[in-house]
């Protein structure tokens, strides 16, 4: 458990927050948890579960918990921030993986449902293209700890999500800068294995792997990496996932999305595909061998 200070408890959670908040206010009110849920049409059992915390209410069901119990204009503000928090802080890396040892298998069920999925990485090597132990390297730098029986399952379904690489019916697009490809998690042999990888899978007929060098002339900037996700269950618009330092990002309006598609359209021009980006990476793989020898 974190602590602020030695013999204190840490800061209560957003969530846990907004449960007291509206406990307090039903119990002010004197309105027991059935009559409430009467009021506002959600189970005794709903009320009983929000108050403790365990089930996050969303923003109509408070703003209704508030005029029930007859809140001030104030009170009703400050409910609706803490709600508004409490949502943002249940989409952080660390909410997400309460509960669970990994994200990875959700990330599969998206992946599944895509029939071609579009990666600009300008960090790391994506996911879908790691070695096991480039894999592992990278999630034990995870901000949020793993323990070991979790990070050893994240591995082995990041592994698993890689088999979606080699369906022929599937398409890949794969955008990688020098900077992601010379970052090194581990010793160099780490390094040349994931090299050996990355040269392997860019041969398959339904994956285009392109390489941004450092000194190709920029046709847009080198921005957070994204992933693009096309398939019959989104109408054909996509959907856009950002990994953000503080939690993921789904990008869903199209308007939004065709930014993303333009970004990707000019970071291809900086690109070098097919023999040129295996020569390439042979280059840097050379340079790596030569830096530490």
């Amino acid at each position: 458990m974190d602590l602020t200070a030695e013999g204190t408890q840490p800061t209560p959670s957003m969530r846990h927050r907004l449960a007291a908040e509206l406990r307090h206010l039903r119990g002010l009110s004197g309105i027991s948890g059935r009559e409430l849920g009467r009021r506002i049409a959600i189970s005794q059992s709903k009320v009983s579960r929000i108050e403790s915390g365990s089930v996050l209410p969303s923003m109509p069901e408070v703003v209704a918990w508030s005029a029930a119990v007859e809140a001030s204009p104030a009170t009703r503000s400050r409910l609706a921030s803490l709600t508004r928090g409490a949502h943002d802080e249940a989409r952080s890396w660390r909410g997400l993986l309460h509960g669970r040892g990994h994200l990875q298998d959700e990330i599969a069920r998206r992946e599944a449902l895509a029939t071609r999925i579009r990666t600009y990485q300008h960090s790391v090597v994506p996911g879908l293209l790691q070695t096991a132990e480039y894999a592992r390297r990278v999630f034990s730098l995870f901000p949020v700890p793993y323990s070991d029986d979790d990070l050893a399952a994240a591995v082995a379904s990041r592994v698993e999500r890689q088999r979606l690489v080699f369906e022929p019916h599937r398409r890949f697009d794969f955008l990688i800068t020098e900077a992601a490809l010379r970052w090194r998690p581990g010793p160099l042999p780490l390094l040349l294995a994931q090299f050996d990888r990355l040269a392997s899978v860019s041969t398959l007929d339904n994956v285009s792997l392109g390489l941004i060098p450092n000194d190709a002339d920029a046709s847009t900037t080198l921005s957070h990496g994204f992933v693009i996700y096309y398939g019959p269950h989104d109408g054909g618009d996509g959907l856009v996932t950002v990994e953000m330092a503080h939690r993921p990002v789904e990008v869903t309006d199209s308007d939004d999305i065709e930014l993303y598609e333009n970004r990707w359209t000019l970071l291809q021009r900086m690109a070098v595909f097919d023999d040129e980006a295996r020569e390439f990476l042979d280059a840097v793989a050379r340079h790596a061998r030569s830096a530490t020898s």
